[in-house]
């Protein structure tokens, strides 16, 4: 049984370059859309079974459209493509419920392992970016020295600060409210003696912490 797939991309050039890396494969193209809002459109309207959508995009980009995936086609798997391997990108896909994060220069048994692992509900493989930041925003204290006066959950918010997510991604990540995770920042920031979200990730990347 095939895969249906909506690829997203505000490029056309690179929708066509998609279609045609994919065509032979055991995947269906449902549908194409061209920035976040029609991504979501589309998504509820053609029901894919897996969303290939670009980071960047003019009018919508594609962290907001998974937010909104997320929360009004949550059955909907989503793999993010990207020109950027960026830690801080990968993160904020992460902690927005993405299912992986693959760069627009992978090969094409790459990316079509990427899309059936996906839609099958399985673990990305081991060549994911994804993989290694995703395992950095899950640890707690391991790998931390006894020297870091913090809780668990302090060091796992920590290292989301260090990857630049935002309160409100930091809570989706952890499953806590954003008034928790801005107790938690500032108790943080007190405990580390630094002033700003800028100075603890310094900080954080001198211990080795992400």
């Amino acid at each position: 049984m095939s895969i249906s797939l909506l690829i997203v991309d505000d490029h056309a050039v690179v929708r066509t370059g998609l279609k045609s890396l994919l065509r032979g494969a055991d995947i269906q193209i449902v549908g194409e859309a061209s920035d976040g809002k029609e991504a979501v459109v589309q998504t509820l309207d053609k029901k894919p079974d897996v969303v290939l959508m670009d980071i960047r995009m003019e009018n919508e980009d594609g962290l907001k459209a998974l937010e909104n995936i997320r929360e009004q086609a949550p059955e909907t798997r989503v793999v993010m493509l990207s020109t950027y391997d960026n830690p801080t990108y990968i993160a904020r896909t992460v902690a927005l419920g993405a299912d992986d994060y693959v760069l627009k220069g992978s090969s094409r048994m790459d990316l079509i392992d990427s899309i059936r692992r996906a839609a099958q509900g399985r673990p990305i493989s081991e060549k994911s970016p994804m993989g290694q930041v995703r395992d950095s925003m899950a640890k707690r204290r391991e790998g931390v020295g006894e020297d870091v006066p913090l809780t668990n959950r302090e060091t796992q918010v920590l290292r989301h600060v260090a990857l630049g997510l935002s309160n409100k991604e930091i809570g989706k990540s952890l499953k806590i409210s954003v008034e928790t995770v801005k107790e938690h920042v500032q108790n943080i920031l007190r405990k580390i003696n630094a002033t700003d979200r800028t100075q603890a990730a310094v900080w954080a990347v001198k211990k080795n912490m992400v």
